[in-house]
């Protein structure tokens, strides 16, 4: 990494949209261990969101960033994300999060996230899998 304060994520997926879920979960992983985040009975968040950019990295951006600033806003961590719609004609997706809201007397503090760069991204896709690089600002 070129910065102390830059950590790089990568996931990846048979599909695009198996890749684009895991890097979101992976961020949310990092800020905290989602393999702890219990969402209590009855408590779960649902959520429905469409992100667009003008290319793939525009909307790898657009989409982290929208997730990251439901987490700022609204203290939301999503354990459980779907991409239910995928246009690569016009770079738009809509994807169904579950989740529940961050406490701290519940959940393990991570590292906060402060922002998505476009610095090294890079969005890889074959016929057998797509790798998604992404670095974040923490």
């Amino acid at each position: 990494m070129d910065h102390t304060a830059d950590i790089q994520l990568h996931a990846w997926g048979k599909t695009m949209e198996e890749a684009l879920e895991n890097v979101a979960l992976a961020m949310f992983n990092y800020m905290t261990p989602l393999a702890s985040f219990v969402v209590p009975e009855g408590e779960a968040i649902k959520r429905q969101l469409t992100m667009s950019g003008h290319d793939m990295h525009s909307l790898l951006f657009a989409y982290l960033d929208e997730l990251l600033f439901t987490f700022n806003t609204e203290f939301l961590v999503f354990t459980e994300l779907k991409i239910t719609s995928f246009d690569r004609e016009t770079f738009s997706i809509t994807v169904a999060g579950s989740g529940a809201t961050f406490d701290r007397q519940r959940h393990t503090v991570g590292t906060e996230v402060k922002a998505i760069t476009y610095s090294a991204m890079a969005i890889s896709e074959t016929d057998e899998r797509s790798d998604i690089f992404v670095i974040v600002d923490i």
